[in-house]
C-alpha cells in the first residue's frame, strides 16, 4: 500500500519499489511455526519472499536470519538480491 507521500513502498531486500499491481507478500521475520505469529513482518516482492523460503529452512530463519540485515547478508541470497535489483519492479520470473 502506498505511503502518505504517494511513493510506493520499497522491498527492504532488493531495494526496488513495490507498486500496488506487483505480486507482493508479507514475510514473518520469525516464522509463524517458530513463534513468530503476530510478530514483525516486512512487505516484500513475492519473488523475493519465495526465494527466501526456497533457500532457508524455518529453523535457520528463526535462529540466524530473523532480521532484514541478516537476510541481506546471506551469501546465496545476496547474489540474488544483486541480480533481481537490476530487474524492473514487476519482474516475476521463476524462483531458482
Amino acid at each position: 500500500m502506498p505511503s502518505d507521500s504517494g511513493a510506493d513502498p520499497v522491498c527492504p531486500l532488493c531495494l526496488r519499489p513495490i507498486p500496488p499491481d506487483v505480486p507482493q507478500s508479507r514475510h514473518h521475520l520469525i516464522p509463524k511455526l517458530k513463534g513468530g505469529k503476530g510478530r514483525e513482518t516486512v512487505l516484500l516482492h513475492h519473488i523475493c519472499h519465495k526465494t527466501i523460503h526456497k533457500t532457508l529452512r524455518e529453523g535457520e530463519l528463526a535462529r540466524n536470519f530473523n532480521t532484514v540485515e541478516a537476510l541481506r547478508s546471506h551469501p546465496e541470497l545476496a547474489r540474488f538480491w544483486a541480480w533481481i535489483a537490476r530487474r524492473p519492479p514487476g519482474f516475476t520470473g521463476k524462483v531458482r
